[in-house]
């Protein structure tokens, strides 16, 4: 049964979140559409500029980026497949357009099983690199929290968990506002948190969501288009 990732992982939480946001994750492989999302951060990037040299560094990874600002657009794009091992999975590619240059943030959420339990594991960044386990609620109103945990690094043939005192998790809510604008609009807020270093990277702002249909090969449920596939793709968790 082809049955929507979050679904799958929230179970009869499900049915709790607002309906907007049900609509939001009801992406299932196969199915000829996907998502685009556009709007605008209130707030995106790295607040502590005595950081944004390091995560400079880490730029071409897509995962992390130095530059900071308010008022910025973006554009997201979620696409339901098939990864090449099997997983159904949610891929996001998000645009975010600083002035004079845009970044690319971009992840896959993966349906992976783990001694006959189901989770959600989220490998980062256009290698695929930086893998967590992610951990979602559904609040009383109906919002749908997040927090990444236990988050270790593939590089080669290595497996390298990151300890508690040197790992960042990042805490995420989403939702949806029925009074702005005539049609509401969907929000969210993520803050990447260290507990050495504090406030690593922080997202928060709204934004319009639509379906559109897929053209060509739209049908296949390992479909993804090209521009939206990593560089590598990963199947350790």
């Amino acid at each position: 049964m082809n049955v929507p990732i979050y679904q799958q992982a929230l179970g009869s939480d499900f049915s709790r979140l607002q309906p907007e946001l049900q609509e939001y994750f009801a992406l299932v492989p196969g199915s000829g559409q996907y998502g685009v999302g556009e709007g605008t951060f209130d707030v995106v990037g790295c607040r502590q500029d005595w950081l944004r040299p390091l995560l400079r560094l880490a730029g071409g990874e897509e995962a992390f980026f130095p530059e900071y600002g308010e008022n910025i657009p973006f554009r997201i794009e979620n696409h339901a497949h098939q990864d090449p091992f099997g997983r159904s999975s949610l891929t996001a590619r998000r645009e975010i357009r600083f002035p004079g240059r845009t970044r690319i943030f971009q992840d896959t959420t993966s349906l992976a099983s783990h001694n006959g339990a189901s989770r959600l594991v989220d490998y980062v960044g256009r290698y695929r690199r930086l893998v967590t386990d992610l951990n979602r609620s559904v609040t009383a109103q109906g919002r749908l929290r997040g927090v990444s945990e236990a988050s270790r690094l593939f590089l080669g043939p290595l497996r390298i968990p990151l300890p508690a005192a040197l790992d960042a998790k990042a805490y995420a809510e989403q939702w949806w506002d029925p009074a702005e604008g005539g049609n509401g609009k969907h929000h969210i807020q993520v803050k990447v948190i260290q507990p050495q270093i504090g406030l690593v990277l922080v997202y928060a702002g709204s934004f319009d969501y639509r379906l559109r249909a897929y053209t060509g090969r739209s049908a296949a449920q390992s479909f993804l288009p090209r521009y939206a596939q990593p560089d590598r793709w990963e199947n350790r968790v």
